[in-house]
């Protein structure tokens, strides 16, 4: 392909769909077009590049070896199709486009995220924006904003690493929490003993912050490891792990008795929420103003 087309750019965004559906019998719904046409345009597009891009068939949908890398520089240059669209519709006094962005999960319940208000602050100006949003691990988020796939993430990130701004956004705090199946549910001695108790206990801990939940509770080793909160929730509720859980998440079972805030005096913690963006590069105008929308609401939650 010695020149890109307009129609290797919608070619482009039929493949990146069959990738995110998993293949063409899932992506029918979400192109609104029949498989036969699908294929079609597949044919047409792996041609057009002159490399196989994807295995079908019984054996099921899957990406060859270059298939996966023309699906990550696609992926980067819709990116930078979107932001020349982006950076078009200033001189036109008008912000349009899609804002790409990530943010850990199980926050929905936290009261001190200000990522509603935000969103909220943020559509109501009107301009023409489809919103993206990516769920994933405080390391994928970052990957994913170094690469461009997303424009900004939300998130608590232990590790910082080259290449991204971290501005400080809001704390969450955590406790430690048991199932009412596990021994030292209906406890409420803050003991020495207890915590000796919790010390010898199995300890499922999260990946990203793994020894910072060991050393807090001065245990040296993990019993499981999770990269998500649901996750945790899970194995704390079988009653056989106790773990460090955001307290607005664990709110819900705590008030139906599937679970107990252990020592709520002692073993209590706060894990910072930052929001990241890429360093040293000039924010394109819709991030400008979602940034902008975000600093405010942060803000007003201080006064």
């Amino acid at each position: 392909m010695n020149q890109l087309h307009t129609v290797d750019l919608k070619l482009l965004r039929v493949f990146v769909e069959i990738v995110k559906c998993g293949g063409f019998s899932a992506a029918q719904a979400a192109l609104n077009i029949g498989q036969s046409t699908i294929s079609e345009q597949m044919t047409h597009l792996e041609t057009r590049l002159g490399v196989k891009l994807c295995q079908r068939g019984r054996s099921g949908f899957r990406l060859t070896e270059q298939g996966v890398a023309i699906y990550e520089s696609t992926q980067r240059l819709l990116m930078a199709v979107d932001s020349f669209c982006l950076d078009a519709g200033v001189l036109k006094q008008n912000i349009t486009g899609k804002l790409n962005l990530g943010i850990i999960d199980s926050t929905i319940s936290d009261p001190g995220s200000p990522l509603p208000r935000t969103t909220q602050r943020f559509v109501s100006r009107g301009h023409d924006v489809h919103l993206n949003v990516y769920v994933g691990t405080p390391a994928e988020l970052e990957e994913r904003v170094l690469d461009n796939r997303l424009h900004l993430a939300i998130g608590h990130f232990p590790n910082p690493v080259s290449g991204l701004e971290y501005s400080p956004l809001y704390h969450e705090a955590l406790g430690l929490y048991c199932g009412r199946r596990h021994p030292l549910f209906a406890s409420t001695a803050e003991s020495d003993e207890l915590l000796e108790e919790i010390g010898e206990s199995r300890i499922v801990a999260r990946g990203f912050m793994q020894q910072y939940d060991l050393d807090s509770l001065g245990v040296s080793k993990a019993a499981a490891t999770v990269d998500n909160i649901e996750a945790l929730a899970i194995l704390i509720i079988s009653g056989a792990y106790l773990g460090f859980l955001p307290n607005h998440f664990a709110a819900q079972w705590v008030k139906t008795g599937e679970m107990q805030q252990l020592a709520p005096n002692t073993l209590c913690l706060t894990s910072p929420f930052d929001v990241i963006t890429r360093r040293g590069v000039a924010p394109p105008p819709i991030l400008r103003v979602f940034l902008e929308d975000l600093a405010a609401i942060r803000d007003d939650a201080q006064l």
